[in-house]
Parts: structure tokens; C-alpha cells; sequence
């Protein structure tokens, strides 16, 4: 049967609003009870509604790939987490590349991926015929065009080439798109959203959070770097970098918590407010991963693994920025952890294979679960560019002006401290990749971008083959089995699903 979200997805988009509704103080739902596709969207109060709901769609939990970070639990720096049988239906199978066409979540991603494009298309597509200021007219459709681009790139990279939804009215069955069609949107839409968003520093109040320029610059250098076109990357990577727009925090843990939200290292951020539901304006996504037990301030899914505790170099004051153990105490408030979760895990020969430890990133300071749903999850900061441009920059002959982008990065990590962290100083171009490598690795782990980061580099099925990647199937998911059968033929599984 088909599911509720598959069909939302294709449906009319005055009745998508009115069941799953924008928001007009950008974080805040309001309902829209009356609406009918005749009356919506016509003005210019309606056009502020449909491109606020464009960004609600991240906020949905089933956003984050079905509602768990398993882009980190399937890469070497996550293990599921929480106590050992909890959701282990759901969750082991991606922990051991043991998934199957019907796993669990990965019909919830696809279909929420599919109900955003709808909202941002209702956006592109009729809000240009709304008489009001041309200027933020078209400051809206850009928004929503970059948020289809991030929605697609989310679909093209788990799925390869996906069917296209580019009309609020599509036809009933589409074939799937080829990556590079798929791709090539992507791209049209983000050189759109380039020419016509402002800055960072042009938006005021509440409008902090929203699609910028520099947003907009950074997904597509991110788009092209993960198609190995470092020459079309770098220039945009260098407007993002000279702007003046962006900066690193000069601590590391703002460039996640609360201190750092829509701050100068914000390059683009998933916005919500200290409340429960979305159509409150919360998220789940920190809830998800948050401490279990002592205190009480989430699930705890997501837990970081030995070999990424392993890895950061001595000393590096990123290990503790990204791992949270037993016996900290954060904010006044000591971590004691989970009585039904074993504080170390063994295999039979006495080797540690996992620590009761939790994700740094997503703590949000206060009393109860309910704050962890204001976490804003970055998808872009400053970090991440500067990381990008040293490895266009080194990929396209130029690794002396490389080492100043990570060098950068290393500096601010090892926050004063010169007995850390030495610059990085070697030019060849095989060694000054890995460098870069695993500088993202500490800098971003926890964060989502280490799975994608093996699968693009062709690094997976060496580093991911131990804990069960096979090379040829596991670079893409499969699609959802529930869609191909609503399909009725026109969507063909992936390879070796």
C-alpha cells in the first residue's frame, strides 16, 4: 500500500501545506487550515509561508537519512549506540552493511527528500507569478531553488540517479534519471540561487539562517568536488574564502553548539528552537544522539567508535570536542551514562571493541531532553570550505597554497598550544591528500560527511571492507523495495541489491 509521505509527495501543493505547514516566523509552524490550491500561494504573505516550508523539511527527522545519523554509523567513526538491543533490528544492519531493500529508514529519507522538493517546486514555480517586491520575490525562489539542490544532492549521492520532480503537477510514473541528469539540475539550480541570494551580512534579525551566497558557492564546490572537478570547485571555494563573510570561532566546540549558532563560522546551518516537534520548530536530530541515562538528555544512538578515538593525533583538543565520556562533566553536569549500556565492550580474545561515549557535537546545554531539539546542525561551516579548498587546491597542482587552508584549520584546533598539532608541510600530492583526509576526519567527525567522504575518494572499500562494505554495492543504498513496487516497473533497483 502506498505510504502516507509517497503520496503527500505528489499531490497538490496547497494541500501539502495545509497538512504538513510552513512557518512564518521561519522557525514557528503556523497551520494553514483553509487553504486550496485556487487561493495559495497568491500573495505576498503566502509566498513567505511556501519558501518557509521549504526549510521546515530539513527540521523533519526522517530529513536526518530516516530519522538516525547512519551516514556516521555505517563509516568507521560510529558504532549504533545506546544499549546493546536497542533498535538493533533497525540500526545493526548498518552497522554491518547488513541491510536489504527493505531496511528499515530508507523509505522515510527517500519519501521526506521527495516532499521537500515538492514544497521548494511549489516555490519555484508559482511564486513568480505573485505581485509583490520583485526583489524578495526572487530572494525566495532562489532560497528554494538551493534547498531542491541540497535535497537532490542528498538523493544523488545515496541513490545515484533518482526520478527528477520538477512541477508541482508531475506525471504519475517517472523513470529514474541518469546521476549525470540529476547532477546537472543540481548545478542549474545552485548557479541559479548564486546570482540572486544575498550575503550572509545582508540578512537581518530574525532572517539569520537563511540561504546565502556563500551557501550557495559552498554546495556547489561540494558538488563538484564529489564529481572529482577540482578546477570548477576551487574558484568558488576562493570567492567563499575572500568574501570577508566567514571565519573559524576561536574555539573549537562553538563551531557546533549553541555559542556558534548562525555565527561567523555558520556557512549554512538546519535552524530550530528548544521545543518538542517540528511543527514546534524543534529537531530531533540531537535528541536522537543525545547522552542516555545520567543525565537523561536523549537516546544515545550514534556512539563514537574506538578507531576515531584512535586516531586523533596526541594531544589534539578536537578528541575531546567531538567524545563525550564517562566522568565528564559538561556545564555543571557530571556524565554517568547508562546503567543498562556496558561501560567497555570486549571481543573474546580481551580487545576493546566499544566505550559507552556519545557524541559531543549535538550537547546542548540545559535540564532535560527537550533542549537537545534545539540544536541547529550544521551542514556547511567554514572548517568544511577551507578543507575543500586545500584539496582542489592540491588536486589541481597548487599544494603550497594548500597548506595554508589546512594550516588554518590545525592552528585553530590546537588553540595556542605549539607543542600540537605542527603545520602540515609536505607538497607532494599523494601524501598532502591523506594529510587532508584526515584532518576532515578530525575536524568533521560526527558530523555526517565522513561515510561520503571514503565513498567519493574511492577510499571505502579499503578502510569500510573490515566492518563489511562491499566494493560495487554499498557506494549507493538501495532504493526503498516499497518503491519500486508502487512503481509498477519504472524504477530498476541498484546494482547487486
Amino acid at each position: 500500500m502506498k505510504s502516507l509521505i509517497k503520496i503527500l509527495a505528489f499531490i497538490p501543493a496547497a494541500i501539502i501545506l495545509l497538512l504538513n505547514n510552513g512557518c512564518s516566523g521561519f522557525l514557528e509552524d503556523e497551520p494553514q487550515n483553509y487553504l486550496t490550491q485556487e487561493v495559495f500561494p497568491t500573495t505576498a504573505s503566502d509566498a513567505l509561508l511556501a519558501t518557509n516550508a521549504t526549510y521546515t523539511t530539513l527540521r523533519e527527522w526522517f530529513y536526518h537519512s530516516g530519522g538516525y545519523p547512519i551516514l556516521d554509523i555505517m563509516s568507521d567513526d560510529a558504532h549504533k549506540g545506546s544499549n546493546p538491543n536497542d533498535q538493533l533490528p533497525t540500526l545493526g544492519p548498518y552497522d554491518s552493511f547488513g541491510l536489504t531493500t527493505s531496511q528499515d529508514g530508507l523509505d522515510r529519507w527517500w519519501n521526506t527528500l521527495y516532499l521537500g522538493i515538492k514544497r521548494c517546486n511549489v516555490v519555484i514555480e508559482l511564486v513568480p507569478d505573485i505581485q509583490m517586491d520583485p526583489e524578495l520575490r526572487d530572494r525566495y525562489v532562489a532560497e528554494a531553488s538551493f534547498i531542491r539542490a541540497q535535497l537532490y544532492f542528498d538523493l544523488v549521492r545515496a541513490w545515484g540517479g533518482v526520478p527528477l520532480v520538477t512541477t508541482t503537477v508531475p506525471e504519475a510514473k517517472l523513470p529514474r534519471a541518469t546521476a549525470d541528469e540529476v547532477y546537472e539540475l543540481i548545478i542549474s539550480d545552485l548557479e541559479f540561487a548564486i546570482v540572486l541570494l544575498p550575503e550572509k551580512n545582508q540578512y537581518q534579525g530574525s532572517d539569520a539562517g537563511r540561504a546565502t551566497k556563500g551557501a550557495a558557492k559552498s554546495l556547489l564546490a561540494k558538488v563538484y568536488i564529489f564529481r572529482n572537478d577540482f578546477p570548477s570547485a576551487e574558484p568558488l571555494l576562493a570567492e567563499v574564502v575572500n568574501s570577508g563573510q566567514y571565519n573559524l570561532e576561536n574555539l573549537f566546540v562553538n563551531a557546533s553548539s549553541v555559542e556558534g549558532n548562525n555565527g561567523i563560522e555558520s556557512v549554512f546551518e538546519i535552524g530550530a528552537m528548544e521545543l518538542e516537534g517540528t511543527e514546534s520548530g524543534g529537531d530531533q536530530y540531537a535528541n536522537t544522539q543525545g547522552v542516555r541515562g545520567t543525565p537523561n538528555r536523549g537516546w544515545g544512538f550514534n556512539r563514537p567508535s574506538v578507531d576515531l578515538r584512535g586516531s586523533f593525533e596526541a594531544g589534539d583538543p578536537r578528541l575531546k570536542g567531538t567524545i563525550i565520556d564517562l566522568g565528564d562533566t559538561l556545564d555543571g553536569v557530571p556524565i554517568l551514562g547508562d546503567g543498562s549500556t556496558p561501560d567497555v565492550t570486549t571481543d573474546n580474545e580481551g580487545n576493546i571493541i566499544e566505550i559507552e561515549c556519545y557524541n559531543r557535537k549535538i550537547w546542548v546545554p540545559g535540564t532535560n531532553t527537550i533542549a537537545q531539539w534545539g540544536h541547529h546542525r550544521r551542514l556547511i561551516r567554514y572548517a568544511d570550505v577551507l578543507l575543500l579548498y586545500a584539496e582542489a587546491l592540491n588536486e589541481n597542482g597548487n599544494a603550497s597554497e594548500a597548506l595554508t587552508y589546512l594550516n588554518l584549520v590545525r592552528e585553530r584546533a590546537r588553540q595556542g598550544n605549539n607543542s600540537i598539532l605542527p603545520d602540515i608541510t609536505t607538497t607532494d600530492n599523494a601524501l598532502l591528500r591523506d594529510a587532508i583526509f584526515n584532518e576532515r576526519r578530525h575536524e568533521l567527525g560526527m558530523e555526517g560527511h565522513r561515510y561520503w567522504d571514503l565513498v567519493r575518494s574511492g577510499k571505502a572499500a579499503e578502510v569500510l571492507g573490515p566492518l563489511g562494505f562491499v566494493s560495487g554495492k554499498h557506494e549507493l543504498f538501495p532504493i526503498p523495495q516499497n518503491e519500486i513496487d508502487i512503481s509498477q516497473g519504472s524504477l530498476e533497483q541498484n546494482p547487486n541489491w
